[in-house]
């Protein structure tokens, strides 16, 4: 029993049981390390012939660079999902300029809307104003003018504001497209300079164009336009809009709805609204419906998230101009939103659904300012009135047309004094690049590219080094039985001896 006793006998036994440990273990940690070895190869192979002072490398490096983001902008803009093919998590710059153009300036135009008593109040007294110490027997076309000419100027702020929207949102790709320069901060920044100089000057140049319409639309008043009622029809048009027929789904999303006013506390539904209806179900499976709402006769209004004591939160409700209850025994249904944006963007599908802002009822007639009811001025009133709501239309259409197109030049503009900032990034960018300095400085890489570049050229070698061990240590030893008290078989020193 000697030759199985003993501290030599444990030793070569917890030896082999090792390395039979290590056999076992070797093959998935040789795949693992093959995988990383194809992975870096192609990048490492690019590494290899990098040379970081030829001045030949650093010029096809920065038109590889400009090319590749000259393919990027048109791609996030035009559609076509991004370059390197991940999942989308956000919309992207083209399909949130597009909200912009088909949501949010729609509904920033509405919001517009005077209240229906001050319209008719403002009316009043510019009829009496052009008639002055008269007694007018025909109602004043002057007083149509003036009127008109203030509501199409209250156009402007509008437009300009979505120009400032579009603006932002191309800066974004902007500087999302430059993120693929992060090598080279200098050529990132000066890209990013030169492209944001090119902006500012078509955000000027589109929004002067735009002052211009308006400008235009004031200086003449076409009363022959063929969409106009005219003085004969007037009298006899009633006030009212229209909601689309059909049946169109326009929004899905995430809303809660106040289940205590108290603790403050929501309960989260999933809403989907259509052109005629707003449903919210338990969940996004859309299985388990929970409540159905008519949007006939509905408004929207904001509500101070402070009452419900949640917080940061945005809160919106729906309600009944008739004054029904809208949702059990509630005469509004509160939603609260997780941003400002997000409540913007459900008020605009609302619009789109024929659901429109509450009006502001703030302007009032003072007392003792409201004269006497005379019938022949409010028969004249409700005739301005009714031209007004016509002409008003007219431009407000041309408006909502012509804004997102003029908006949409600053990207994609021909025959004008400033290029396209679509062309100017395929066509002049690179110019503009070499005109702002020493190439060879904007060329220079990053500490931190420098050292990605070392430390991979380090694990790749590292890596093959491992590879290469494994193939000895499975070449050189053997599989045995671990030891045991009533083991007979003997190992040589040779067989036992293990070297990693």
């Amino acid at each position: 029993m000697a030759d199985k006793l003993g501290t030599p006998y444990l030793q070569k036994a917890l030896n082999q049981m090792l390395t039979n440990h290590i056999r076992d273990t070797l093959p998935s940690l040789r795949t693992k390390l093959q995988a990383e070895v194809l992975s870096m190869e192609k990048e490492v192979e690019e590494y290899k012939k990098f040379k970081p002072g030829d001045p030949a490398m650093k010029t096809k490096a920065m038109l590889t660079l400009v090319q590749t983001y000259s393919l990027e902008f048109e791609r996030r803009i035009e559609g076509g999902g991004t370059s390197d093919g991940a999942a989308s998590q956000e919309l992207s710059g083209g399909a949130k300029i597009s909200r912009i153009f088909h949501e949010r300036f729609p509904f920033e135009l509405v919001k517009l809307e005077t209240d229906e008593k001050q319209m008719r109040r403002e009316i009043s007294y510019e009829i009496k104003n052009q008639l002055g110490v008269r007694v007018g027997l025909f109602t004043p076309d002057l007083a149509f003018e003036e009127i008109v000419k203030r509501q199409i100027k209250k156009l402007l702020q509008p437009s300009l504001k979505c120009v400032d929207m579009v603006s932002t949102e191309l800066g974004a790709v902007v500087q999302t497209c430059s993120e693929g320069m992060a090598k080279y901060p200098r050529l990132r920044d000066e890209t990013e300079r030169v492209l944001s100089t090119q902006l500012r000057e078509q955000e000027q140049a589109c929004k002067q164009h735009l002052k211009l319409m308006v400008e235009i639309e004031l200086s003449y008043m076409n009363t022959n336009h063929p969409d106009f009622i005219g003085f004969d029809r007037a009298s006899k048009t009633k006030q009212g809009g229209t909601r689309t027929a059909s049946h169109q789904l326009i929004r899905k999303g995430w809303l809660s709805i106040p289940v205590s006013l108290i603790k403050g506390s929501t309960r989260e539904y999933w809403f989907v609204l259509s052109s005629d209806s707003l449903t919210w179900y338990k969940d996004n499976e859309e299985k388990e419906q929970k409540y159905s709402l008519r949007l006939e006769d509905m408004r929207v209004r904001d509500i101070e998230a402070g009452r419900f004591s949640i917080g940061k939160k945005h809160v919106f409700a729906l309600f009944y101009t008739t004054g029904k209850n809208v949702y059990k025994d509630k005469d509004q249904l509160e939603m609260v939103a997780q941003s400002e944006e997000e409540v913007e963007n459900w008020k605009a599908s609302l619009l789109r659904a024929g659901v429109y802002p509450q009006s502001d009822s703030s302007s009032r007639i003072d007392s003792g300012e409201q004269d006497s009811i005379d019938p022949q001025l409010e028969r004249q009133v409700e005739t301005i009135r009714n031209l007004v709501d016509s002409y008003f239309s007219i431009v407000s259409k041309n408006i909502r047309d012509s804004v997102p197109r003029a908006s949409y030049c600053m990207i994609n503009m021909h025959h004008v004094s400033l290029p396209q900032l679509k062309e100017y990034i395929s066509k002049d960018l690179l110019a503009m690049i070499y005109a702002a300095g020493d190439q060879s400085e904007m060329m220079e890489e990053s500490q931190e590219a420098t050292l990605r570049r070392e430390d991979m050229i380090h694990m790749y070698h590292t890596c093959n080094e491992a590879l290469s061990l494994i193939r000895d240590v499975t070449s050189k030893t053997c599989m045995a039985p671990s030891y045991s008290l009533a083991d007979k078989t003997h190992m040589t020193d040779k067989q036992t001896s293990l070297s990693l």
